[in-house]
């Protein structure tokens, strides 16, 4: 469907009451953080009702112009849903494997410890969604913590996975929306820069944070047996939720934009292995709670009437850093493809670390909060998590100072960019 209706704004001087009522339920999120599924809840409805009896969409006027938005954010919906639940069920599987409880073994045993776990969060992220990253770092550190996490350091974990994926096409939304775009996956690895030169910040004070809250357990207790079938059901959900990205990305590109892929087949992968070993169902109504929350945010944020972004400049993309801790990266991402003129590599960690800075930021950050609700306060999260925001400036300015700003072309209306040689060859 073809957005074409132009949506009569109500303005308050110079902003429109959209962003006014978007940024009430944000602000209600951030006060009242015991609520933030009725906020999230109440003000989807409320700017639902607004744009459909006030002023439209940009896919039409009334209900239906509301309707077609959902029914034009149907796949990544779906796939947030699939993922943030079957991503709840694996790191549950996962935790009851023992191998969180043995890994102690294998770490430093004072802050370098918790600094080489968010490493290995940043290394699964590369090459797993970095919501699997997040939840499998966090069942990690509940194990070599005795389930005493600073705040500070979940915010390091939330972090890291998305540091980890934003030079990764398989390892972030974002970065997959640019490689199905056809930006070249080489552009996007050049996001690693930033991203190692941010996790040596955050990823040290953070270490340090939860070293001085809760040391790491020394040693592992004996008598653990590790459960290699749960091992290999998470193995095996993992490598055939990696598989189908990459092969519908570069076979069946059309696929990605007519059906969820990824969250379907996470889905379909716990199904087969049950019989293998269980999944722990009882999981699915918190995460679904939590699935919904963000989903309300994704769907406020995709009425917004935003039609363009400010023109490509490093500048600009640095703003959409800050501006993704709050809005949505997956439609910010869409109007940088459309609008293009950006260096990708530096839009890529910019849209992908940026979430990072506030706890419903990123999906990463909503999955974590599953784990650990304590960290769903605003408040506490910029406090603690403070050397995030930190770690996004260095990790950019060290990017832009190391390779400079190269935007890529302007893209042309109608005419698609194709894919890198290397991957043609592939089809």
């Amino acid at each position: 469907m073809t957005a074409t209706f132009v949506p009569q704004l109500v303005m308050l001087g110079p902003v429109p009451l959209d962003f006014i009522l978007f940024a009430c339920v944000l602000l209600g999120i951030a006060l009242f953080h015991h609520y933030t599924f009725q906020v999230a809840v109440s003000g989807l409805v409320v700017i639902a009702l607004y744009k459909a009896l006030v002023t439209g969409t940009a896919f039409g006027p009334g209900f239906a112009g509301v309707g077609a938005v959902f029914a034009h954010e149907w796949i990544t919906l779906a796939n947030l849903f699939c993922l943030l639940v079957g991503f709840a069920l694996l790191s549950k599987h996962f935790e009851d494997s023992h191998v969180p409880a043995i890994i102690p073994r294998f770490l430093p045993d004072d802050w370098k410890g918790g600094f080489m776990l968010l490493v290995l969060v940043f290394v699964m992220s590369g090459f797993l969604d970095n919501i699997a990253a997040a939840l499998i770092g966090g069942t990690v550190a509940t194990a070599v913590y005795k389930g005493r996490v600073h705040i500070g350091y979940l915010a390091g974990i939330v972090a890291a996975s998305n540091a980890g994926g934003a030079g990764s096409v398989v390892g972030d939304t974002t970065t997959t929306m640019m490689w199905i775009d056809g930006v070249n996956p080489l552009e996007v690895l050049d996001a690693y820069i930033a991203a190692a030169a941010a996790l040596l910040v955050f990823g040290v004070i953070a270490a340090r944070q939860q070293q001085a809250h809760a040391p790491i357990v020394k040693d592992a207790p004996e008598g653990i047996h590790v459960d290699w079938g749960r091992v290999g059901v998470v193995g095996f959900i993992l490598v055939t939720a990696v598989t189908a990205n990459v092969v519908a990305n570069i076979w069946f590109p059309a696929a990605i934009d007519g059906f969820p892929v990824i969250g379907a087949t996470v889905v379909a992968a716990l199904l087969v292995t049950a019989p293998v070993r269980k999944p722990d169902w009882s999981l699915i109504p918190s995460s679904v709670k939590g699935t919904i929350f963000l989903l309300c945010l994704v769907s406020c944020a995709a009425m917004m009437p935003v039609d363009k972004l400010p023109p490509a400049s490093w500048p600009s993309t640095l703003g959409l850093g800050f501006v993704s801790a709050v809005f949505d990266n997956i439609p910010l991402t869409a109007l940088a493809l459309r609008q293009g003129g950006y260096d990708w590599g530096i839009l890529a960690f910019a849209v992908g670390f940026g979430g990072s800075m506030v706890w419903f930021g990123s999906s990463a950050g909503v999955a974590l909060s599953n784990q650990f609700p304590e960290a769903r306060s605003v408040g506490q999260w910029l406090r603690h998590g403070w050397h995030v925001a930190l770690g996004y400036l260095v990790g950019f300015l060290v990017l832009l100072m190391i390779l400079g700003w190269h935007p890529g072309p302007k893209r042309v209306k109608g005419q698609p960019v194709p894919l890198p040689p290397a991957l043609q060859q592939l089809r």
